[in-house]
């Protein structure tokens, strides 16, 4: 049986974990970390874990909701590249050793906090550089290569994001920011859903795959801090300005590799 102690703290980790997700993203390495610290073995903490932050991202998503009005068109598209991203990822969790991906974890971040701090930058250059009446840059109105090019990051941080999920909003946020002119705001509606689909789908391949890898107790805390964690979130996330959103970005993945490394 969980302890007092300890499920107080499960769920207070499953709270900050989804508030944080909807705002920044790495939530992740809030709850995996507490969830190592009392015991448990590193893969059903991650399945645990990865199951319980479902009810996060869906109440995140629903507070975004306004953001992802009119997207039908992107959503065709990158929607499938996330489901069929997460399941690779869910079952290359279960059948690779643990230590295939740890290595490559902090400089995948290094890269998405790149992306997050210079997006800005390369957006006005494409801008300026675009023709009149052409590709605005919006994710509605790109070309087929640079929408192929979305699509297929998207399905590799999927994989990332079905395998372990620790700032996987960061690099979709990142890939987001170079490669169109969206708001921060869009692409973190953007970001939730499609790291809410990303863990949705893993977590049924995992119950599919392995149920014995669930621990029942650690599901239901997170969730439930979890889904309260996002509406918070979603409330004080939205309110945020851009540069502070990307502050809080950077020092969220530098604090997760630095974590990672030690």
């Amino acid at each position: 049986m969980v302890g007092v102690v300890e499920a107080l703290a499960i769920l207070a980790a499953g709270f900050w974990a989804g508030m944080i997700n909807v705002v920044v993203g790495s939530g992740t390495l809030v709850t995996f970390p507490t969830l190592l610290l009392f015991g448990y073995p590193p893969l059903v903490a991650n399945v645990s874990n990865n199951i319980g932050l479902v009810g996060g991202g869906i109440t995140g998503t629903v507070g975004y909701r306004h953001e992802l009005g009119g997207r039908r068109r992107e959503l065709r598209s990158m929607l499938p590249a996330s489901l069929l991203g997460g399941i690779t990822g869910a079952v290359l969790l279960l059948v690779l050793p643990d230590d295939a991906f740890r290595t490559i974890v902090p400089v995948l971040i290094a890269v998405g906090l790149g992306m997050v701090v210079w997006g800005p930058a390369l957006q006005r250059r494409a801008a300026r550089g675009r023709d009149a009446g052409t590709d605005s840059g919006r994710l509605s109105t790109l070309t087929r290569p640079r929408l192929a090019t979305v699509i297929v990051g998207v399905y590799l941080l999927g994989i990332y994001g079905g395998y372990f999920g620790a700032a996987q909003g960061v690099l979709i946020v990142g890939l987001l920011s170079v490669l169109t002119s969206e708001g921060l705001q869009s692409i973190t509606g953007l970001k939730n859903l499609l790291t809410t689909a990303v863990n949705a789908i893993a977590a049924v391949t995992f119950l599919l795959v392995s149920p014995e890898s669930v621990d029942w107790a650690v599901v239901a805390l997170i969730a439930v801090g979890a889904a309260v964690g996002g509406v918070v979130g979603a409330r004080f996330g939205r309110r945020l300005p851009p540069l502070l959103m990307r502050t809080l970005i950077v020092v969220v993945g530098v604090a997760a590799i630095v974590r990672m490394l030690i």
